[in-house]
Parts: C-alpha cells; structure tokens; sequence
C-alpha cells in the first residue's frame, strides 16, 4: 500500500465526534443547516430533519467540492444524506444521463437510498433508480432507458447493465461507494474493478463509506482514490485498520458450530484458530474440514518440514484455515492474515497479546475472535482490563442471518460466472430452466437445488480474490485500470488532475455438516 496517498494513522483521535483529520491547511470547515445552499436546505425540510448530523455537517464541504474521501460512519449515522444532498448541487438535471453512481452491497441498501434519493430529489428534476442481482432485468431496463442521473445498485448487476449498454459512464461526475468493506466480504472485488474499466477517462471524485477500514477496504481505496480526505465518526478512538476484539459467550459443547457460523459471517481472507490442546487442534482442524474449508493444522507431532509444507500453503492460500497451540504457532509470520480465532482463551495473560499479534502486521487492520464460557468470559474481561483492550461482546449470528449471507455470496458469485459464459454455453444451460422451475415448485425436490447450489458455493468459497495478495500477480490491475479503456496501463504515480488511481479438551467426533 502507497502510504504516501493514505497514512496508517489517518482514523487515530480521541474526539469522540467525527472529525475530520486532514492537515489543517488542507481542511474544510463544517457546514450547518444555516449555512447551506438553498437548495440543500429545501431537501433537508422535505426530509424533515431539523439539524444536519455530525457525518454530513463534516463530509458535505469535500463532497461539494469534488474531493476524494473516505468516510468512518456506521449504518444509521446520516451517511446517505451527507452523499446525496451534494448531488443537488453537482448533478445537472437537463442531461438524462448517468451522473452519478453509487456501489452498496445489497439489494435493500439499494433500495432504501433509492427511497430516500426520492425525497431529497423531490421537485429538483433529478431521479435515481435502484438496479440489483437476483430479479428480472426488463423494469430496471425501462427505467435506465426512461434517463436518469443517479443510478445505485450493487456491482454484478451494474456491470450487467454496462456491459449490455444498457447505460454508460461518459457523464458521470460522483462515484459512492458505500459500506466497501461488506462489499469485498461479500466477493464483490472482481465486480468492483471491472466496474471501474468503464469509468470515463477523465477524473471523477470518488467517495468511500464504510463501518471498518481493514486492509483490503484500503488496497481498494487506494485503487480508486487521490490523496483522500479521511473522516472518522467514533465513540472513543478509531484506528486505520485498526485492530478489533470481539467476543461470544459459548456453552463449551456448542463452540465447534459457533465458530462455523462465526467464520460465515466474518469470511475471513485468512486466520489461526488457537486451541490449548492438541487433541482439541484435531478436533477443530476434522470440524471445519467436514464442513467444507480448507483448514489444516499444525501441532508438537509435526515434523519441520511437515510444518513448513502446511505454512507454505497458508502463504499460497491454498489453505485458509490453520488450527495450532501456541507452542506449534511460535515463530510463524503469515502476511495477510485477517483474524486470529481463539477456541479457547490463553491460560495466561501474556498469551493472549501474542496471539492476538499475529493479526494487524505491518500497519494493516485484524480481528481478534474469543469464543469463551460463563467462566472463561470472567478471565477475557480480566485481560482486556488489565491491557486496556476494547472487547466488544457480540452475539452468535442464527440460521436466518447466515442464510442472508451466504446467499448474498452464492448470488454475486453466479451472476458473475454468468457474464463469463459465452453464447452457446448459455444455450446450453437453458435445457435446465425447464427444471430449475420444476425443482423450486416441489417441496420435497428443492432439497436437490439446495444440494447444488452448497456444492457451488463452498467450490468456489476457498479462491482467492485476485489483486488483494500483496504478492498475487493474477490482479486485473493493467485489464482493468483506473482510468481509460481495458488494456491501458496505469501510471505508477497518479498527478492531480489528472488521471486517477483508484468445547471441551477431550476429543471428540465431529458434528454432521449443517448449521
């Protein structure tokens, strides 16, 4: 990562408001409902709020302008208004034509900006429309085609719509992205650079939202973004991909599928699960690989050069799961490992820093998971307190939660295989719709196009995702550039102005597959 473009330390403060962290001569002062455009005031009335929040008060002036910015802001913190209230000002209601885009990860995100675009928008001439996976094409054709200048929807589908020319980018003057780092969770990277092939040659301010900033929300950034303002809305102290510890209170005899669901939810890129024991190491290592990962583990037993074998292969990602004890972990250096998992707490204190340390190298952001009982919660809190961590408590996602997910997953996943067949391969699978139909009408059948879709999806849950290995030379990162046409080469260094860069220790037999 270009450091030069975004520091490491951009999110740290102690104001427990957002606050903007850019250098003082480089600054923007806030705004107030008072001192608004008369037109932003107007939509502000229409959507009855009576004091702008904190995120828009602090983002409104760099988006007016046209600066680049990456934004620290949870769901329900006044993001939407604080990207959409400037498009009154920036976007030219007489052009029917794409101004500006904004990226979301699902479709009800989509949808809910769609709505609340539509009272912002009211009587301005502008109109947003919301395009998404998993439905028909022809109404979000009609509506594109009817000419519209702010277009949201979440990338797979919106790369449908450009590569079917349904809608091009030619115009276009803001690019949102928001809640990024859920969109790389749900595997949405791909999508997003192709995206980025179609946008137009000249500079285009972009705009990033996101909860969290782990490393691969900034590689990402980096890609699409110059010199970016940085705001960060927290309660106590934020940090650039900082680390995070959480914790789920588990009955022991329930951990082996906490952490199935945990890792669901989480979809760590890599991680080392801790265990005290080795009979535990095994027990762990046998659960997850039922259920579908690539996990392996390393133990005392091993020998050198079986350990050596195991950690190359978490290097080349061909293993993304590693199970250990602490003293089978000692020495190991695994870059881009985005979560330490513990199984079960550390016996010691100093323990727990030293596998919480092998996450967040180098500057780049971690997650530190703790799957603790009644009693071992007591020893988790004695050890946050006494090193002054912030544990957060979470709750173990349940069925619907994680059926959300997966299938948010398996969706971009498919439309993108989708878009890569060719003509008589899709004339091909249409022998299938005929029982596709069949099968989703049949109770006792759908059990089958379950079966299919599983198998699809955990195929497919272990590949690495191109461009965001340090060490990956498989990125599109000269397909798809900034800036410009598929196959030009981006400048190493972008100018301003010009182009862009953008349980138990005994052992045990694994549960059945299943949640």
């Amino acid at each position: 990562m270009n450091n030069n473009n975004i520091r490491p330390d951009a999110f740290a403060h102690p104001d427990p408001t957002l606050t903007s962290i850019e250098e003082p001569e480089n600054a923007l002062a806030p705004v107030s409902l008072e001192t608004l455009p008369p037109k932003l005031r107007a939509a502000v009335d229409r959507a009855g709020w009576t004091a702008l929040m904190p995120v828009q008060s602090l983002a409104l002036p760099y988006l007016m302008v046209g600066r680049d910015i990456m934004v620290q802001s949870r769901t329900g913190s006044g993001k939407t208004g604080a990207f959409l209230l400037p498009a009154l000002e920036r976007l030219d209601p007489e052009r029917k034509e794409c101004q500006a885009m904004i990226l979301t990860p699902t479709r009800e995100l989509a949808l809910q900006i769609e709505h609340e675009a539509g009272v912002i928008f009211r009587d301005s001439g502008l109109r947003a429309v919301a395009v998404y996976g998993g439905v028909g094409y022809a109404k979000q054709i009609d509506a594109l085609h009817g000419g519209v200048q702010v277009i949201v929807g979440t990338p797979g589908r919106i790369l449908d719509h450009l590569q079917s020319r349904n809608f091009n980018l030619e115009a276009l003057r803001m690019l949102i992205l928001d809640e990024a780092d859920r969109m790389l969770s749900i595997g949405f990277y791909p999508d997003m650079k192709d995206v980025q092939s179609y946008l137009p040659k000249k500079r285009v301010p972009v705009h990033f939202f996101s909860a969290t900033y782990p490393s691969q929300v900034l590689r990402v950034a980096e890609e699409f973004m110059v010199n970016p303002a940085v705001l960060s809305l927290s309660h106590k102290e934020v940090h650039i991909a900082g680390m995070e510890h959480n914790f789920y209170t588990v009955r022991p005899m329930e951990k082996d599928r906490a952490l199935t669901r945990i890792i669901e939810l989480e979809s760590p890129s890599a991680a080392i699960i801790f265990c005290n024991t080795k009979a535990n190491v095994h027990y762990v290592a046998a659960v997850l690989q039922g259920f579908g990962y690539n996990a392996d583990e390393i133990s005392a037993d091993l020998s050198q050069s079986g350990r050596e074998q195991v950690l190359n292969a978490m290097r080349r990602g061909d293993i993304r799961f590693l199970v250990a004890t602490d003293v089978a972990a000692r020495g190991i250096d695994i870059p881009e490992l985005s979560h330490v998992i513990l199984y079960e707490p550390p016996e010691d204190q100093e323990s727990y820093i030293h596998r919480a340390g092998r996450t967040g190298r180098a500057g780049a952001g971690g997650t530190v998971i703790s799957l603790v009982d009644v009693m071992e919660k007591m020893e988790l809190q004695r050890i946050g307190k006494y090193y002054k961590i912030d544990l957060k408590e979470k709750s173990v996602p349940g069925d619907e939660l994680i059926a959300q997910v997966v299938g948010e997953r398996l969706v971009a996943l498919l439309e993108g295989r989708l878009r890569k067949l060719t003509v008589l391969q899709k004339e091909r699978l249409r022998r299938f719709v005929p029982l596709a139909r069949q099968l989703t009408r049949e109770e006792d059948s759908i059990t089958l196009l379950a079966m299919l879709l599983d198998e699809q999806y955990h195929a497919n849950l272990h590949a690495r995702i191109p461009g965001l290995d340090p060490e990956d030379n498989s990125g599109n990162r000269e397909k798809h550039p900034a800036s410009g046409s598929a196959g030009q080469k981006r400048p190493k260094r972008a100018v301003s102005g010009q182009g862009r860069r953008r349980g138990s220790s005994g052992r045990r037999k694994p549960p059945e597959q299943g949640n």
